[in-house]
């Protein structure tokens, strides 16, 4: 079957409401990046190597990635020779299909990973101010409206009002906090929390972390602690380690998976206030540059803005009107 009857039908599959959220989250990158590309094709009837470059330079600047760039634009450069593509228009089509395939690399695990059996530890790490809590908070909401027994773990005890911001979201999902005082050790407040969700019978244990830096030695060694105390008591835990990233700091997104996957043994990533930026194309460079999966996308500020990625969706929300359009030359 045809790539773009297959998207279509992909996208039908999915509720209006999820494909809503994506277009609605992604506007401000499709409004930059769409309407750049179709800037693009209009100015260069032929394609020819000046079209390649600006090609390049646009999708350099929506955060696609320089690696992600040329590998993708090369690839565009070989597929327009064997296909013998002359007319830039003809190339629009090819861009959002090459984009489609960088973002399914590994689909299998795009899934969130959940104990056999018992409880399942999720923990969050990231540095300050990307949204961690409010993840933390709306991940609470989603598994306790899929009739989950959630708990909270405030692990951060490091900054001032931390645990009083997760308490607010406890109370507003009505999921209780496992606590101790500000400046407490993180592995204690974990080990507690482990042993109030075992006796409570809980279904899932959610763990915040301090908002570590990057180049803190020692932060990074404390949160190894914390890791080690949660195999400790249930061996085969975390059964996930989040990182969440703000999807607004672009490129630098992108630096802190990669310092943060090495240090912290990362599993999956959550690119969060992806609805406040025209950067989104950092989600293709992640997905492309490490071996790291997008597990979910915050695509607003409401309770159930967190939506599980959806790589169809994602695409579709910034081309839709391209894939409308080549369904239609097909079916004619």
């Amino acid at each position: 079957m045809n790539f773009f009857k297959k998207l279509k039908e992909s996208i039908a599959t999915k509720t209006e409401e999820v494909t809503q959220k994506f277009k609605e989250g992604l506007t401000k990158t499709r409004d930059s990046f769409a309407e750049k590309v179709n800037d693009l094709v209009a100015r260069y009837r032929k394609v020819d190597e000046e079209f390649f470059e600006e090609l390049e330079e646009l999708l350099i600047q929506a955060d696609v990635g320089v690696n992600t760039v040329m590998e993708l634009v090369e690839e565009l450069r070989m597929e327009a020779k064997r296909q013998k593509i002359e007319e830039s228009n003809e190339l629009k089509p090819l861009i959002s299909e090459k984009l489609t395939q960088l973002l399914h690399k590994s689909d299998e695990d795009a899934q969130l990973r959940f104990a056999e059996q018992g409880l399942t530890v999720i923990m969050f790490v990231g540095v300050n101010g990307v949204g961690k809590t409010t993840t933390i908070g709306k991940m609470a909401h989603m598994f306790k409206s899929q009739g989950k027994k959630v708990l909270l773990a405030a692990g951060d005890t490091f900054r001032a009002g931390a645990i009083e911001q997760l308490e607010v979201w406890g109370e507003r999902t009505g999921v209780d906090v496992i606590k101790q005082q500000a400046g407490s050790d993180p592995a204690a407040v974990m080990y507690d929390a482990i042993q109030a969700a075992k006796s409570r019978q809980v279904d899932i244990l959610l763990c915040d972390t301090a908002g570590r830096l990057q180049n803190k030695v020692n932060l990074m060694e404390e949160l190894s602690k914390v890791y080690r105390v949660i195999q400790r008591e249930i061996p085969e835990a975390p059964h996930e380690t989040l990182l969440v990233l703000d999807a607004t700091t672009g490129q630098n997104a992108l630096s802190q998976a990669r310092i943060f996957g090495k240090a912290a043994g990362v599993s999956g990533l959550v690119l969060t206030k992806l609805d406040g930026t025209a950067k989104g194309g950092i989600v293709i460079a992640i997905r492309n540059e490490l071996d790291i999966p997008v597990k979910y996308v915050g695509l607003g500020e409401k309770m159930d803005d967190l939506q599980p990625f959806d790589p169809d969706q994602f695409v579709h929300a910034l081309f839709a009107g391209i894939i409308e359009e080549q369904v239609e030359k097909e079916e004619v």
